[in-house]
Parts: structure tokens; sequence; C-alpha cells
């Protein structure tokens, strides 16, 4: 099954070219221009991947992520895109929970390449995550079987 990404971006150039290319690489593409129309559409729908504007009017990109991290899942990844590159903003947005910060104007291959490593970062945590619970469950129930051998050793003996 295709991701899916929400684009999130006031200039319609920008959401359009991203859009149509994202498609082409096969991704499911929902494009809003505002960060309130962003809100309601990942209440009423699952995204794989959020790509949104710093600077927008009404909602900027840093209170849209904070929206988002509040909303379902923090497993989303999003991607801050922005004109006005900072170190600050860079620093800050990764701090709220960004995942990348992209700055325009952006090449689409280098769009495209942080994209895949982001679903690939997810995809390895996840089964990290599956590796953990596995392992938790092995030395969880080592100890019970060798307890039961013991017990019931003790009970034959006896």
């Amino acid at each position: 099954m295709a991701e899916r990404i929400l684009v999130v971006d006031d200039d319609t150039g920008v959401r359009e070219a991203l859009s149509e290319f994202l498609l082409s690489l096969g991704y499911v593409v929902v494009a809003v221009e505002s960060g309130k129309q962003a809100v309601a559409e990942y209440e009423k729908s699952n995204f794989d991947v959020v790509m949104a504007d710093l600077i927008m009017p009404n909602m900027d990109g840093m209170e849209l992520l904070r929206r988002i991290r509040e909303i379902k899942n923090n497993e989303v990844i999003f991607l801050m895109i922005t004109g006005h590159p900072s170190l600050d903003t860079a620093v800050e947005a990764i701090n709220r929970g960004a995942d990348d910060y992209i700055t325009k104007p952006f090449h689409l291959e280098d769009v495209k390449m942080r994209i895949s490593k982001a679903l690939d970062k997810r995809t390895l945590k996840g089964r990290l995550k599956t590796a953990q619970g596995l392992a938790w469950g092995l030395m969880l129930s080592i100890p019970l079987w060798l307890l039961l051998g013991i017990i019931l050793v003790l009970l034959f003996k006896g």
C-alpha cells in the first residue's frame, strides 16, 4: 500500500509542484493551503508523512507540528519546509518533534531522499520495537520454564 503524504503550503506553486512530484513517485498525496485544513485532514485520515511550510498565515508550521503531535500518533513523519532558513528555527523545529528541516528552494531529488530516509528509519524503529518485545518475552519465559522444571524435578524426587 502506498504511503500517504499531507502537503501543507500556502504557496500554490510549491504545493502543486510538490504534490505532482510525490504523485509521480507513487505516493498518495493530499495537498492543502493552511494549517487549519491540515488539522482537519489529519483528524479524519491517517498519513505517513506531513510536509508543512513553516511560515503560513493564521497557523504557522510550528503550531501545526504541535497540533499534529497532540492529535493521534507520534509515529507520523513531520518534515518542516521553509524559505526563511535559520539555525534557530531548524533547532526549534527538531526539538519540537520535526523529523527533518527542508529549505526552499529545494531540489525534488533531495525531497525524495529525505522522505525515503525518514520512512526507512520509521520501519527500522518498528522492527526494533518488535525485536525488543520478543527479547523481553524470552527473558520472562525462560525463568518461568526453568522454575517449572525445578518444581517438577523436586516433585518427582520426593
